[in-house]
């Protein structure tokens, strides 16, 4: 990693949100950009294309296993032997059928470990070197999915919840050193993961990313978008059970 350009890393950077925060990033300065996916084919095809965005900037791809955690350990140890990096964006996961994973324990554990456990664990092995270094933001990728258990996406919806806690205790640990933990809480977003949904209604991912370039940029604990997701996720996170579990939510 060299000194004069910002030190990027981005955890899923297939995901539509991720791939469209690093197209900000290299749109607005060169940067060393680190890309890590579980697909090389499909990292290697984001990467060519911010290649031609940003001709100054050196976009590398790395590919690893999202579900080891000596795996998550290695990689990480890798990413990280030129020098911690200014940014980490943590991106990837699923949106499970709730249905199937009710049926099939494997569907359920294979949900909860790709959008709960792996990240927490990337998280835990970035906020290491980042700590030592005394600076960089990590910026992880939750869900207002998380804010209370709904019948509808309970499995999904615990997983973030699990990235939620996992974050609040972090910020905890790290509060008054020179690291930086922001939070995003994105509602119904356009992308392919939501593709199979009705799409009125949901955020346009140009919108959602810029508005986590902006958070990364200011160090925000926690970021709703779009913002009125935090006033409706407060309303349902406090209704009485009575009232709730009469909900088709």
């Amino acid at each position: 990693m060299t000194e004069n350009k910002k030190n990027i890393v981005i955890v899923g950077a297939t995901s539509a949100m991720a791939e469209h925060c690093a197209r900000l990033w290299v749109t607005g300065q060169a940067v060393n950009l680190t890309l890590l996916g579980r697909n090389r084919e499909k990292t290697e095809a984001v990467a060519a294309d911010l290649r031609v965005r940003s001709p100054q900037s050196t976009v590398c791809v790395m590919q690893a296993s999202f579900s080891d955690p000596q795996a998550i350990r290695a990689t990480v140890d890798a990413i990280v032997s030129g020098g911690a990096p200014d940014i980490v964006l943590i991106a990837h996961g699923s949106l499970p059928d709730q249905h199937a994973c009710q049926e099939d324990l494997v569907l359920a554990a294979e949900a909860m470990q790709i959008n709960g456990i792996s990240p927490v664990l990337f998280a835990e092995a970035f906020a290491r070197y980042m700590l030592r270094a005394e600076k960089g933001t990590l910026t992880i990728i939750g869900s207002v999915a998380g804010e209370r258990g709904r019948k509808s996406n309970y499995v999904y919806g615990a997983a973030k919840g699990m990235v939620t806690r996992y974050v609040e205790g972090l910020q905890h640990r790290l509060a008054g050193t020179g690291v930086k933990i922001v939070l995003v809480k994105p509602g119904p977003t356009a992308t392919p993961m939501t593709s199979h949904m009705p799409q009125r209604g949901m955020a346009s991912v140009e919108s959602v990313a810029a508005q986590i370039v902006t958070a990364t940029a200011k160090g925000q604990p926690v970021l709703y978008t779009p913002g009125k997701w935090a006033l409706i996720m407060f309303v349902i996170a406090n209704l009485p059970r009575a009232i709730f579990h009469k909900l088709n939510i």
